[in-house]
């Protein structure tokens, strides 16, 4: 085979692979969809007004849980059940992302601390403690945890 054969015989085979993906992904919405409207007429077949308001009760519930930030969330639950040194550790804590989304097959969340100094600085050691503190608190298959400074340097990670 010639040079332009294999370059042109890559492009489409790239091509097809590409077309057979959007077309997969636009099935996964259209289920989406069909799914959430078959459940809404199910819901309102058999649910009267009196079945609705518990079930609106429990989520008001939940929002108000769902309002404090991830880190707040974190905090809340090392202050609970962590040690005084896993205390004082997450007390530098200033923001969590990722935290609320797990597939277990790859979960990976960013804890952001206002220690400065990097990997050389004072907030090394604490970042272990904020990664088993972590641990505890999220379980994940396939989890990692990283702990970065006030300037976004890397302190340490761990996985959880």
């Amino acid at each position: 085979m010639g040079m332009k054969t294999k370059i042109a015989l890559g492009a489409v085979v790239g091509i097809a692979v590409i077309g057979a993906l959007s077309a997969n992904a636009g099935d996964g919405d259209g289920d989406a969809k069909s799914d959430n409207r078959t459940s809404a007429s199910a819901g309102e077949k058999t649910g009267g007004a009196s079945e609705a308001k518990p079930a609106d009760d429990k989520p008001s519930e939940d929002k108000a849980e769902d309002k404090a930030s991830q880190a707040e969330q974190f905090k809340a639950f090392v202050q609970k059940n962590g040690t005084s040194k896993e205390k004082d550790a997450v007390s530098h804590v200033t923001k969590v992302q990722g935290a609320d989304e797990q597939n277990d097959i790859l979960d990976a969340a960013d804890v952001y601390t206002d220690f400065t100094g990097g990997i050389m600085g004072e907030g090394t050691g604490p970042a272990k403690l904020i990664a088993s503190s972590f641990a505890d608190w999220k379980d994940s298959e396939n989890g990692l945890v990283t702990i970065y400074d006030a300037d976004g340097e890397l302190l340490g990670n761990g996985q959880f």
